[in-house]
């Protein structure tokens, strides 16, 4: 989240990393002073020091929630454990990368177990589900539509992330908006998230149709779920993810891509032009030499947020341990060839100053079906990733548009 002369932590990553979680205070998160108290104690530390400190404030929420529900208030020790779950969340990013730091796997326990303690305290408890794809457990929630009877068939919305959040992030950031609005929201781990990536190894997959039609085979078999209104949400790098599950995943509803994501190869591509790579290496990337690649390595090693977002880790969570093999694996997410068979409403969204969402405007191009274009601003606070500086303004909007598809206001 980006807000001009806001400066929460000493070390540029660090406020990155730092400032994200005050996206989902509207909907219980962290709130700024909580924040800024964090970033005093860590001051000039270095990454562990950073995860220590979030982890402290998470065990002060944690503890403070047993409290609560010692003496009874549960709503109160459901917040609580929730917030708390957040903190923890943030506390690993500066950890990622292979092989897996103990620090990460032990901060992350405590935040599927504070998750896990929030949710089931909700006024409708959240339904833990274990899906099965190809061999790998896929652990997640579906958490029912909040003020609705208990037992309701309600909408789905199936919430997909990319490379860097957890369960807990995406509920903060849109399942509290679409519970309160009366969807049921399920949050899930795929391959190269989570616990499927953390705790079992697994690397991501840019064939998200398999995925999702994994995850779909269960819950439509929930009593409480329409089967006919079934809906694909992805952020970050879900934004690919999502319309490539619709291309192949026809039980779907609708589909929500935010931002929008074409081809991840031409990203990769435009990188290797500005360094000077040919016409031709440019076009097929296998063509880049060993000692291009050497130079674009230590381009990326001498940038700090180059080094995390592509060697630690886009590196690990593509299983792989060479420049060549990333940009190789990197060139199979594309949805070029596949946009005819993406049939159901999309909506592509268009952050003006998110560098993820440069192909939005070609992805929307190519749709064929039913399509919206969705942009957002710095006038309105929400230019940045994700729409992050101004999460609520992207759900409430989002989901309108969600409401129109289904031809009905859901909230009432």
């Amino acid at each position: 989240m980006n807000a001009p002369g806001l400066r929460l932590f000493v070390d540029d990553l660090h406020d990155q990393f730092g400032r994200w979680p005050l996206a989902y205070s509207s909907a219980g998160g962290p709130e700024l002073a909580e924040v800024l108290a964090i970033g005093e104690r860590v001051g000039e530390g270095n990454d562990a020091d950073f995860a220590r400190a979030f982890r402290q404030a998470g065990e002060a929420n944690v503890a403070r929630a047993a409290e609560a529900a010692s003496a009874g208030h549960w709503h109160t020790a459901s917040d609580l454990y929730l917030r708390a779950s957040a903190l923890f969340g943030t506390a690993l990013h500066p950890l990622y990368g292979a092989p897996v730091d103990p620090l990460l796997l032990e901060i992350f326990e405590r935040q599927s177990e504070a998750f896990a303690r929030g949710l089931e305290l909700l006024r409708a408890p959240a339904i833990p589900l274990a899906i099965q794809c190809d061999g790998v457990t896929l652990p997640g929630y579906l958490i029912p539509a909040q003020h609705k009877t208990p037992g309701t068939v309600r909408p789905l919305i199936i919430f997909t992330n990319g490379y860097d959040a957890t369960m807990p992030d995406v509920y903060f950031a849109s399942a509290v908006a679409a519970t309160r609005r009366g969807y049921h929201a399920l949050l899930f781990d795929g391959p190269g998230q989570g616990a499927v990536l953390y705790q079992q190894g697994v690397p991501m997959r840019p064939d998200w149709e398999t995925v999702v039609s994994a995850v779909i085979d269960v819950v439509e078999q929930l009593p409480i779920v329409d089967p006919r209104r079934i809906v694909i949400s992805g952020w970050s790098l879900g934004g690919y993810l999502a319309p490539r599950a619709a291309s192949g995943e026809h039980r779907l509803a609708a589909c929500i891509a935010d931002p929008g994501q074409w081809d991840l190869g031409a990203s990769v591509a435009s990188f290797a032009r500005t360094l000077g790579a040919s016409p031709e290496q440019v076009d097929d990337l296998s063509l880049l030499s060993d000692e291009f690649l050497e130079g674009m390595q230590e381009v990326i090693e001498s940038d700090p947020r180059l080094r995390w977002s592509i060697v630690r880790r886009g590196f690990w969570v593509n299983g792989v341990d060479s420049l060549r093999d990333f940009i190789e694996v990197t060139r199979t997410y594309s949805l070029v060839g596949r946009e005819a068979d993406i049939r159901c409403p999309t909506l592509i969204t268009l952050a003006e100053a998110d560098p993820l969402a440069a192909s939005a405007e070609a992805l929307y191009a190519q749709l064929t079906c039913e399509k919206t274009l969705m942009r957002f601003t710095a006038e309105e606070a929400a230019a940045d990733h994700c729409e992050m500086g101004n999460r609520s303004l992207l759900n409430t909007r989002v989901l309108d548009w969600l409401d129109g598809v289904f031809a009905e206001p859901t909230g009432k």
